[in-house]
């Protein structure tokens, strides 16, 4: 349910999802020596609240950076929730406490107004862009897409949290594709906590007073770190029965990275779980499963089946333009396709990365 939650923040455009200090210090802990000499942009990001902002001015002289930037889009009011109408956008250049560099008091902090609204694509916000060298925060969910392409545009290192859906947009994609964006290490079983106006509706375990949990959330960047070219353990033999083909595409179908077979060569359709493992030393990725990332070898008229396997007199080719592979009478879930002309029944695949070894 929290992922729905997502969703409206994201067609809402209603992006306020702060992330926990905690988070940061976890994540941001294996690139200390990237920082180094550095200036970091964090420009999605009140100074006053932003915890991006705190964690830097913490670790400002022990990490050796050279420089901090800020900038938030219009409100500059202390409270997260805050309605008020007189709205501004804000910046902070900061450049350490020479007095204190212990301190960590930073209300007296000088805050300055932006001319515009404080936008990440506006020109004094860009200006400000081409000064650092690496950034940091936590970007508009609506916005991903943009502002990724506008870090690469400008060729900046960067550490961005986003959803684990953005793997599947075609222009992030190509970047995975091409090495030039990974995952990071990530959050803790795949899912956070962050600070947020929406209603929390997490089970009792889960739930964190004043804060929401998002599934699904991960670590983007183009920083070299150990992760990246860790080889994943492959254990499992190849067999026909395990490693069904799909129908419309030659590859087999692996549910879990953990399942991928040592002793199969051709091409694999892995969850897109499986980034958090991949390592571009060990796998070459192929494709996207799915309609415009690859090419399907058949395309077949199937009418589409309701959630008990029941017929809907709904058609559709090539299962909605995903890969697709027959229904067994070994699978729990029921056929979710049936073929228009030959009654087969097909079972519809979750999003599907095509891999190889090498």
């Amino acid at each position: 349910m929290a992922n729905e939650t997502l969703k409206s923040a994201k067609k809402n455009k209603n992006d306020e999802f702060y992330t926990q200090l905690c988070d940061i210090e976890k994540e941001l802990s294996h690139y200390k020596e990237h920082f180094y000499g550095k200036t970091v942009l964090c420009n999605c990001d009140d100074p006053r609240v932003s915890n991006f902002f705190r964690f830097f001015a913490l670790k400002f002289k022990e990490w050796g950076l050279k420089r901090l930037i800020t900038t938030c889009y219009k409100n500059q009011d202390v409270d997260l929730f805050s309605q008020n109408d007189c709205e501004k956008a804000v910046w902070l250049d900061y450049y350490g406490n020479p007095n204190d560099n212990t301190s960590t008091d930073f209300s007296t902090v000088e805050v300055k107004e932006l001319k515009g609204d404080g936008d990440f694509r506006s020109k004094e916000c860009i200006e400000l862009l081409k000064q650092a060298d690496i950034v940091v925060t936590n970007p508009p969910v609506s916005l991903f897409r943009e502002y990724v392409a506008q870090l690469v545009e400008y060729d900046k290192k960067f550490i961005i949290v986003g959803h684990q859906n953005a793997i599947t947009y075609k222009e992030i994609f190509k970047l995975i594709k091409n090495n030039k964006l990974w995952l990071g290490y990530g959050f803790k079983g795949g899912a956070a906590h962050f600070i947020s106006s929406y209603e929390d509706i997490a089970t009792a375990s889960n739930h964190k007073e004043g804060m929401i949990r998002v599934s699904g959330v991960n670590w983007f960047t183009n920083l070299d770190i150990p992760k990246h070219h860790e080889n994943l353990i492959l254990y499992k033999n190849f067999t026909e029965e395990e490693y069904p083909k799909y129908e419309n595409y030659d590859a087999i179908n692996v549910d879990k990275t953990s399942d991928i077979p040592q002793d199969y060569n051709g091409i694999i359709g892995v969850p897109i779980t499986f980034l958090d493992k991949y390592n571009p030393e060990q796998f070459e990725i192929v494709a996207l499963g799915i309609v415009g990332s690859c090419d399907f070898t058949c395309e077949k008229r199937m009418e589409i089946l309701d959630k008990n396997g029941m017929p809907t007199g709904k058609y559709t080719i090539n299962a909605k333009g995903t890969l697709y592979r027959k229904h067994l009478e070994t699978d729990t879930k029921p056929a979710a396709f049936r073929d228009y002309e030959t009654g087969e029944l097909y079972q519809s695949i979750y999003a599907r990365i095509l891999i190889k070894k090498k």
